[in-house]
């Protein structure tokens, strides 16, 4: 595991300056089989990283420019009518670009709700229905989601049924003053076919079995258990939760909270995860799923600082 680590991150720093934290936690989305959601202002690589992980991991990729003009059929697929040599017509199902191991859905809240829920039942399901058929998706599949948090003429909001379905949020800030130099002096890269692969889907799919299969002490799971109970107003023992949050962190994200927390112990060498696992993940796993009233939205209270909150009182 040490050898892969050190193999993957010297590949992606090929390309890409700093970042390590949110690396590592791309890696960990990946390795807990679950989907990812960017969000940072235009220019800070976030496409970048998302095709240099891939083509590191000797993933196929493919990348969906969303745009309000964007049909479902375009990210699923479609059936065309094709001739047989006898002359016979029939219809064939082309695959769309959902079909690949690594999915980079650009700027997706640019998109109408209908195009959305179509990554709906591939996210969850990793399966596309048209028509009375269906055709699964292989193993391993990843979706990552871009957002740009600053223009929103023309966007369309995340429904926070289409949040839930992302394990983590990550968001993408200005490099250090030391690496925006070095950026800075680089020539402009703007793909990264030429990065190669460390990994292939094959090793990839032993490590999630590998990390599902690592133990949680009781402990671990009680302290999860208890965010998870301090983070709904109905149930707190926190008194802002109770003030400012209109619904908390459901189950799911429970499980997310302690399967990432594991891929953490796992990419760091330990056999089992602790606390301090939990901990530094919770605000990738918490910040989108936290819920505010109005009374929060109206006072300036951000989901960011209640996970604060929450860590802070949670023993």
């Amino acid at each position: 595991m040490a050898d892969f680590v050190g193999r993957i991150k010297d590949r992606l720093h090929e390309t890409i300056i700093g970042q390590d934290k949110i690396l590592e936690l791309m890696l960990i989305s990946v390795l807990s089989e679950g989907h990812c959601l960017i969000i940072g202002v235009p220019g800070l690589a976030k496409t970048l990283l998302a095709s240099t992980l891939a083509r590191a991991l000797g993933l196929t990729f493919s990348r969906l420019q969303f745009t309000p003009d964007l049909m479902p059929t375009d990210i699923t697929g479609t059936e065309i009518i094709k001739e047989r040599q006898g002359g016979e017509r029939f219809f064939d199902f082309v695959k769309g670009p959902v079909f690949a191991n690594f999915v980079l859905a650009d700027e997706i809240n640019r998109a109408p709700p209908r195009t959305q829920s179509a990554l709906l039942e591939a996210m969850q399901e990793k399966k596309v229905t048209y028509g009375k058929k269906f055709y699964p998706i292989k193993s391993p599949f990843f979706v990552i989601a871009t957002q740009n948090p600053i223009e929103q003429e023309g966007t369309y909001p995340l429904p926070e049924a289409q949040l839930d379905r992302f394990m983590l949020s990550l968001k993408v800030d200005y490099p250090k003053e030391e690496e925006e130099k070095e950026i800075i002096a680089r020539a402009p890269r703007s793909f990264s076919s030429e990065i190669k692969a460390v990994t292939n889907s094959k090793e990839l799919l032993k490590f999630q079995k590998e990390i599902r299969s690592i133990p949680a002490s009781k402990r671990v799971v009680d302290f999860i258990g208890k965010l998870l109970k301090n983070s709904r107003p109905t149930s707190s023992e926190i008194e802002l939760v109770k003030k400012y949050v209109e619904w908390g962190i459901s189950p799911r994200g429970g499980q997310y909270l302690l399967i990432g927390a594991k891929a953490r112990a796992f990419l760091n060498g330990r056999p089992t995860p602790s606390e301090d696992d939990v901990k530094n993940i919770a605000h990738a796993v918490f910040d989108h799923r936290i819920i505010v009233n109005f009374l929060a939205e109206a006072d300036g209270v951000l989901p960011v600082e209640l996970t604060d909150v929450i860590l802070n009182e949670t023993n």
